[in-house]
């Protein structure tokens, strides 16, 4: 074979490539969108091939099944949250402020990914079934665990932070806090009667929940005799 042939061998395979990478990719969204709204169960394959105007077979190929699909939806949710996590700008040597950026940073991410946390409830009630599955499952999260407990850590240095602190603890509590305020909104709207996605709503939750976090690590005062 000349040297024209292999270029344009390679520039064939390139371009298959990409075009079933993009594929991929179009199945990927068009599946999260598709559990999203239906579950698991409702989501079918018909229906994501349809979102995503290819075929079933497709995802097979490239999937092996509407579960394996599933999987790699919650693979990428997760890898997003932490990629977006991880680029957050944190100073942990001026403990409160970066903790109040943790907290802020979280309560946000979950109120603009509602299919992120929609698909969180969806896995739930499969008690964790696919999750088990992802192949980083071991790292998601450990980014946030480890940065709060640099926080922690600086603070209890300066005297600010309570000694006995756990970072797990930390980062459900504030995480725990994020999750039910978004996933309940509506059916809480309704029962407390206000509107709790109205902005001036959401950002008196968020004080409220800094408020609230850094009272519990807060050292306690010195008593005086």
């Amino acid at each position: 074979m000349n040297q024209a042939a292999k270029r344009k061998t390679v520039r064939g395979t390139g371009v298959r490539e990409a075009a079933a990478q993009e594929t991929r990719e179009k199945i990927l969204r068009a599946a999260t969108k598709v559990f999203a709204r239906f579950g698991y169960e409702g989501g079918s394959v018909e229906k994501i091939s349809s979102l995503a105007k290819s075929y079933d077979r497709m995802i097979y190929y490239y999937y092996g099944s509407k579960e394996g699909l599933f999987v790699a939806v919650l693979e990428g949710i997760y890898r997003r949250m932490d990629e977006a996590e991880s680029k957050v700008a944190l100073d942990p040597t001026v403990p409160v402020e970066a903790l109040k950026t943790v907290i802020r940073f979280k309560l946000d991410y979950y109120w603009r990914n509602p299919d992120f946390m929609t698909l969180l409830n969806t896995e739930n009630l499969h008690k964790g079934r696919h999750v088990s599955k992802l192949e980083r499952k071991g790292e998601y999260s450990s980014h946030a665990v480890r940065s709060i407990a640099k926080i922690l850590e600086n603070g209890v240095e300066q005297g600010l932070f309570r000694k006995d602190l756990n970072a797990r603890d930390v980062f459900l509590l504030i995480a725990s806090t994020a999750y039910f305020y978004t996933s309940n909104r509506y059916t809480l709207s309704v029962f407390l009667g206000e509107e709790l996605g109205a902005p001036e709503a959401v950002r008196h939750w968020e004080s409220f929940v800094i408020d609230s976090v850094l009272r519990v690590v807060r050292a306690d005062p010195p008593s005086h005799a």
